[in-house]
C-alpha cells in the first residue's frame, strides 16, 4: 500500500505487488529532470525535422521551377528552330520568285506570248505565291519610299531634279521579303534599291 498524506485526510492507494512504494523527495526530481531531458530532446527533433521538411520542400520547389524553366527554354528553342527552317525553305523559293516576275515584267515580250502558256505559267507562279504567303511572307517594294537601312540595300544612285527626292527610293531593282515572326517582322532580304541624289 501507498500512503500519501493530505491536510484533510489520509488517501490510501492500493499497489500492484506486495510491496510499499516511496517516492523520496529527490527521486521525484530526478524523474521530472529526466522527463524534462527527454521532452528538450523531443523538441529539438522536431524542430530539426521540420528544419529538414522545409529544406526537402524548397528543393522540390526548386527542382519544379528548374524543370519547368527548362522546359519553356527547350519549346522556345524549337519555335526559333522552327522559324529559322521557315524562313531558310522561304529564301531557297525567292530566286524563283525573281525569275516569274523577270519573265512577267517585260510586257511586250509577255504579250507575245500564247495566252495558254502565259495563263499556265500565271497559274503557277500564283501557286508559287501562295506557299510564300503561307508563311506570312509579304515582298518589299518601297518604291517612292525613304529609303530604309534596315529594309532596303542601296546599290546605285540616280540624279533627281526635285529635293523631295532625296535619299528616297527611285527604283526596285530586286524585291526585298520579310516575314511576320509573332510580334516583330523579319527581313528575309533586303531590297536592292537606287537613291535620289541632286545633281552637282
Amino acid at each position: 500500500m501507498v500512503y500519501i498524506k493530505n491536510d484533510e485526510e489520509d488517501v490510501e492507494f492500493e499497489t500492484t505487488n506486495d510491496e510499499d512504494i516511496e517516492i523520496s523527495e529527490p527521486e521525484l526530481e530526478e524523474l521530472e529532470g529526466n522527463t524534462g531531458d527527454k521532452l528538450k530532446q523531443l523538441r529539438t527533433k522536431i524542430t530539426r525535422l521540420e528544419e529538414e521538411k522545409k529544406q526537402i520542400m524548397e528543393d522540390g520547389q526548386r527542382a519544379r521551377a528548374d524543370f519547368l524553366n527548362a522546359r519553356k527554354r527547350l519549346e522556345d528553342e524549337r519555335a526559333r528552330d522552327k522559324v529559322r527552317f521557315q524562313m531558310k525553305h522561304v529564301e531557297e523559293l525567292l530566286p524563283l520568285c525573281d525569275s516569274f516576275q523577270m519573265a512577267m515584267s517585260n510586257k511586250e515580250t509577255w504579250e507575245k506570248a500564247d495566252e495558254n502558256w502565259r495563263n499556265g505559267v500565271s497559274g503557277i507562279y500564283n501557286q508559287l505565291m501562295r506557299i510564300v504567303d503561307s508563311y506570312g511572307v509579304k515582298a518589299i517594294d518601297p518604291a517612292g519610299e525613304e529609303f530604309d537601312p534596315y529594309r532596303d540595300e542601296a546599290i546605285g544612285t540616280e540624279v533627281v531634279e526635285d529635293e523631295k527626292m532625296v535619299d528616297k527610293v527611285i527604283s526596285v531593282l530586286q524585291r526585298g521579303y520579310e516575314m511576320k515572326v509573332g510580334d516583330s517582322i523579319e527581313v528575309i532580304r533586303h531590297a536592292k534599291v537606287t537613291t535620289g541624289v541632286l545633281k552637282n
